[in-house]
C-alpha cells in the first residue's frame, strides 16, 4: 500500500496548507533547511498513528523534531506559535479488491495534533473514502471523552448528546504516552453491541431523520479495512551510518536506523538460509559492479560455531573483468562508502515484507558513479510493492533516475516518480509537486514550475561556460 498524496498545516515551516504528491518513487529537493526531512519524519509519525494506534514519537531517531513547540508552526511577530498542527495523507493500496456493493475503503486519513504538555498529542482522527461521501471522525477531550460522528451518502449522524458523556476511553488508551485516539470502530461497537436497537443513540445532523440503516454501519465500519492489515513499519534510514568493524560478534540483529544490524542480518541468512543469502548476494554483488564499489561479497566465519566472530568480506576484480588472485577484504579496509552504501543496498534488496523506505541522503560518502548507480537501485525497488522517498542533494542519482525513467531502463514509468522541491518563502516553505514527461522533460503536477528551482545549477552551467 502507497501513500499517494500528504497534506500538512502548522506543521514545523509549513504554515499555509501543503499537498504534496507521492509516488513509488518519490525525490526530496531543495536547499538546507527547507523542510525535506521534516516530511520523512511525518510520513513515519502518521504511519505509527495510523496503523499502529500509537502516539509518534517524533523525537525518534534519525528524525529528532522535537517537542511541540519545535514542531508547531512559528508564525512570528505576534502570530506566535501554532496551537496545533493538521496533518494527513492518501492511501493507494495496489490491485484492486473486490468489495460488497456500498462498502468503501478508507483512502484519506486526517489528524489534528494539540500540545499535551510538551508533546504532540493526536485529538481529532478523520477517515474518509476516495469520493469523500462516507467519512468518520472521533475527537478527544481534555477530560478523555470522544465525540463521534460519521457520514454515508444517506445522510450524517453524530452521538446525541445524552450519549457523549457516556463515552470514555478506556484506560489503557490513556496512560501517559498512550493518549491515542481509537479506531472509528470503537464508539461504534460501544454503542451498537449495547442491545439490539441501539442506533437511537446516534441522531441526524441538518437534514437527516432516520436513523442510520444496517447498510450505512457497514459501509463505515468498511473504512477500516486498512488497519486490519499487517504491514511492516516503514525503514527510516539516517545519512551518518555504521562503523564498519573488522570482526563482529554474533548477536540479536535489532533493526536500527544507522545500519549497525546490517552485518548480523548478512551472516544470519549466510547461517540459516541458503537461498536467501544466495538471492541477496547476487542482488549486492550486481549493485557493488555497477557502482565500481566491489564485485563480491561474502560472510566469513572465523570458527565453525554459529558464536564465533565473523567478517563482511568484498573484493574487486580486476580491469578486464577476471577475478583478482588476492583474498577478500575487511569492509573496514576498502573505504568508508562501501559500509556506508551497504545499510540501504540490505534493506532495499533482502527478501520480505513489501516496505516502505525513508532515506535520509543516502548518497552521502559515495562517488558520483556510485550515486547514479543508486538512482537505478531505487527506480528498480520501487514499484507497485515498495515505495521509496528519498531526500537528497545529488543531481547524479536525480539524472539518473531521470535517464532511467526516459529509456524505459526499468519498469517505471514517468507517472511513478514525484519530484518535491521545497521552496522557502520568508517564515514559510511551499511544496512543489514535479516530475518527467516520457521525454525526460521536467513538467508540474500542478501549476507551473517554479523560477527557484535549479536556478542555481543554470546560473553555474553559464558561469563554467563563460556566458
Amino acid at each position: 500500500m502507497h501513500f499517494s498524496e500528504l497534506t500538512a498545516s502548522g506543521f514545523r515551516c509549513f504554515k499555509e496548507d501543503q499537498r504534496a504528491r507521492l509516488a513509488p518513487l518519490t525525490l526530496l529537493v531543495g536547499e538546507n533547511s527547507t523542510g525535506k526531512t521534516s516530511i520523512l519524519a511525518l510520513v513515519r509519525a502518521l504511519w505509527d498513528v495510523a496503523f499502529r494506534q500509537q502516539v509518534p514519537d517524533f523525537k525518534e531517531p534519525p528524525y529528532d523534531l522535537g517537542s511541540f513547540d519545535e514542531i508547531a508552526h512559528y508564525r512570528g511577530g505576534r502570530g506566535g506559535r501554532a496551537q496545533e498542527f493538521q496533518v494527513g495523507f492518501s492511501v493507494k493500496a495496489p490491485g484492486r479488491s473486490r468489495r460488497r456493493k456500498g462498502v468503501g475503503t478508507a483512502s484519506r486519513y486526517g489528524f489534528i495534533f494539540q500540545k499535551d504538555g510538551s508533546a504532540p498529542i493526536p485529538r481529532v482522527r478523520r477517515i474518509e473514502d476516495r469520493h469523500g461521501t462516507t467519512w468518520a471522525e472521533i475527537r478527544t477531550t481534555p477530560n478523555n471523552r470522544l465525540s463521534f460522528r460519521f457520514a454515508t451518502p444517506d445522510g450524517e449522524w453524530r452521538l446525541a448528546d445524552s450519549e457523549m458523556a457516556g463515552i470514555s476511553l478506556p484506560r489503557e488508551l490513556w496512560e501517559p504516552g498512550q493518549r491515542v485516539l481509537p479506531p472509528v470502530g470503537y464508539p461504534l461497537r460501544r454503542i451498537l453491541f449495547g442491545g439490539e436497537d441501539a442506533t437511537h443513540r446516534l441522531e441526524g445532523v441538518g437534514t437527516t431523520s432516520d436513523p442510520p440503516t444496517a447498510g450505512n454501519i457497514r459501509a463505515l465500519m468498511g473504512l477500516e479495512t486498512h488497519f486490519g492489515q499487517a504491514m511492516p513499519r516503514p525503514f527510516a534510514g539516517a545519512p551518518v551510518r555504521s562503523r564498519p568493524q573488522r570482526n563482529y560478534e554474533p548477536s540479536h540483529a535489532m533493526q536500527d536506523a544507522k545500519g549497525e544490524h546490517i552485518p548480523m542480518l548478512l551472516y544470519t541468512l549466510f547461517r540459516q538460509n541458503e537461498e536467501a543469502w544466495k538471492s541477496l548476494k547476487s542482488g549486492l554483488e550486481r549493485f557493488g559492479q555497477r557502482s565500481g564499489l566491489f564485485d563480491e561479497i561474502t560472510i566469513q566465519s572465523l570458527g565453525g560455531k554459529d558464536s564465533d566472530p565473523f567478517q563482511v568480506r568484498v573484493r574487486k576484480h580486476d580491469q578486464h573483468g577476471r577475478r583478482s588472485l588476492g583474498p577478500y577484504r575487511s569492509i573496514i579496509d576498502v573505504g568508508y562508502g562501501v559500509s556506508q552504501a551497504l545499510p540501504v543496498i540490505t534493506e532495499l534488496l533482502r527478501p520480505g515484507e513489501p516496505r516502505m523506505f525513508l532515506l535520509q541522503q543516502p548518497e552521502v560518502h559515495l562517488h558520483p558513479s556510485a550515486q547514479a548507480a543508486l538512482g537505478s537501485l531505487f527506480c528498480e525497488a520501487a514499484g507497485s510493492r515498495q515505495q521509496v522517498i528519498v531526500e537528497t542533494h545529488s543531481d547524479h542519482l536525480i539524472d539518473r533516475i531521470r535517464m532511467d525513467i526516459r529509456d524505459g531502463t526499468t519498469g517505471l514509468k514517468p507517472k511513478d516518480v514525484s519530484i518535491l522541491y521545497f521552496e522557502r518563502k520568508n517564515l514559510g516553505v511551499t511544496i512543489h509537486s514535479l516530475g518527467w514527461d516520457a521525454n525526460g522533460n521536467l513538467n508540474a503536477h500542478e501549476g507551473t514550475i517554479p523560477d527557484g528551482y535549479r536556478q542555481f545549477f543554470r546560473a553555474e552551467r553559464r558561469r563554467s561556460l563563460g556566458l
